[in-house]
């Protein structure tokens, strides 16, 4: 474990990973994007780190779900162990040469790898990448990602698409959460001897599917 990223230590034992969006006041009484926080829990419901969205109020209210970002990540003492790097790109399979690409550093400054999203016409598709750009896992969502009183899986598969080894979930959390609040609930199971540092990318990718399918749904519907 000496030769893991600083504060990436305590992901060596996890398999079960839990993102939960804070509650912001203002968005669910004014409707206005605000910045978002997250804890992200083990299994157990412990805070194991903390994470805030940063960039400014124009992107936030006026690009909203397709939004460049920086999120920095920190463990329990405050120290940023993760930072998660946006662009501003596009969504849309029409414009295949500019889609999502998301970068994740461990420790900040140095990568620990990407999020790329791949051309699909019907399905979400996304390559996991190591710091030399390798593909190393695929993630692919279903058909439709409204949720409709249910939990929706991203699969985290295997290179070549044929197993499964794990899954992003948005958990449904009720109509008043959904609909008024926005806020969201995600679950990652990976397995446990999965690289950290490949861990760290699917917490980046966990964000990046939340902004893409879920901010200004009304999943709970």
């Amino acid at each position: 474990t000496h030769n893991l990223p600083p504060g990436l230590e305590y992901l060596n034992q996890l398999d079960q990973i839990i993102i939960h969006q804070q509650v912001e006041l203002l968005e669910a009484i004014l409707g206005t994007e605000t910045s978002s926080k997250y804890e992200i829990k083990n299994h157990l419901g412990q805070r194991v780190y903390f994470a805030v969205e940063e960039n400014d109020c124009f992107d936030r209210n006026l690009c909203s779900p397709l939004r460049s970002f920086t999120i920095r990540i920190t463990d329990t003492t405050g120290r940023e162990v993760i930072t998660v790097n946006r662009p501003l790109r596009c969504n849309s399979c029409w414009f295949p040469c500019f889609l999502q690409e998301l970068e994740v550093q461990s420790p900040p400054g140095t990568i620990a790898g990407y999020v790329v999203q791949n051309w699909d016409p019907f399905l979400p598709k996304f390559t996991i990448q190591n710091e030399s750009k390798e593909d190393v896992l695929k993630i692919i969502g279903p058909y439709a990602t409204c949720g409709c009183f249910e939990d929706v899986d991203f699969e985290v598969k295997a290179l070549n698409e044929m197993s499964t080894i794990g899954k992003i979930s948005k958990y449904w959390s009720g109509f008043v959460n959904n609909v008024f609040t926005n806020t969201a609930n995600f679950g990652i199971q990976v397995p446990v001897d999965l690289d950290v540092r490949i861990k760290a990318v699917m917490i980046g990718a966990c964000f990046l599917i939340d902004l893409m399918f879920f901010e200004n749904t009304l999943d709970g519907l």
